[in-house]
């Protein structure tokens, strides 16, 4: 499938997604949809097993696509503009596979919500991060400004539509490291490279695992791993982990 929005390659078991509507990578209905797209199938393949998403050039994603906007006259434009907005992250949130956002550079608005349903975060010196909807007199927002910040910073990003940079993200352990514009998508990339080495299947419970869980009670929390992991058990390549590591020798891993 071939994609106007962004661009899609494959390197080794990763894919490398990057938004590509210039200047900004602002999400349009049409970009929108091609997001959703492009991580299904990323979901769906068994030659892939974890993803980078970027943006080209200086943004990462400055957010939803104001020209864009829905037409409150026309019946039924704001749920069908709603709809497909929650269902972007949802195809990252729920893409079967581990999902690294390379922040090379301002993740703005649904671009922040596009990082927070990422599984794992790397950002560039010069990124920023931040929530402006109160600065455009729109609302939304503030559960994905949940998932990364406490009450007070959410709220504060939330109603004044500060900023933070990438090195206050990092002091605050949001994201996993800040590096050059050069090294950031080669760092994210070598991350990737590291998971897709692991038994497939192993990541694949583990990503549905973590994404049930994450807001359950401790205790079914837990129990609902444990049945992954007794799942995981009976299969080929989780007896193929066991023994590689008796042996003191690398997998050989089948998906199976």
């Amino acid at each position: 499938m071939t994609y106007e929005s962004l661009r899609f390659e494959i390197v080794g078991h990763v894919a490398l997604v990057t938004l590509n509507r210039p200047p900004v990578n602002a999400l349009s209905r049409k970009a929108r949809a091609e997001v959703i797209a492009v991580f299904d199938e990323i979901s769906a393949r068994e030659d892939i097993r974890c993803a980078v998403l970027t943006g080209e050039g200086k943004t990462f994603c400055a957010g939803a696509d104001l020209k864009d906007r829905p037409d409150a006259d026309i019946p039924g434009d704001f749920l069908e503009h709603n709809r497909i907005t929650r269902e972007t992250g949802n195809a990252i949130r729920e893409c079967s596979k581990p999902v690294i956002a390379a922040v090379n550079g301002a993740a703005l608005g649904a671009g922040l919500g596009l990082m927070a349903s990422c599984d794992i975060y790397y950002a560039a010196e010069n990124a920023t991060f931040g929530m402006p909807e109160i600065n455009v007199g729109l609302a939304g927002g503030a559960s994905m400004l949940n998932t990364l910040f406490g009450r007070s910073t959410m709220r504060r990003m939330f109603y004044t539509g500060v900023r933070l940079t990438a090195a206050e993200l990092l002091e605050r352990n949001v994201i996993e490291a800040v590096t050059s514009q050069d090294d950031l998508v080669p760092t994210a990339m070598a991350v990737a490279q590291e998971i897709a080495a692991k038994s497939p299947l192993a990541i694949r419970y583990a990503k549905q695992a973590m994404t049930i869980v994450e807001h359950m009670p401790q205790r079914d929390a837990y129990r609902m791993e444990q049945n992954y992991t007794m799942a995981l058990a009976q299969t080929d390549d989780a007896k193929e982990a066991r023994m590689a590591f008796l042996e003191k020798r690398e997998p050989k891993f089948t998906g199976r």
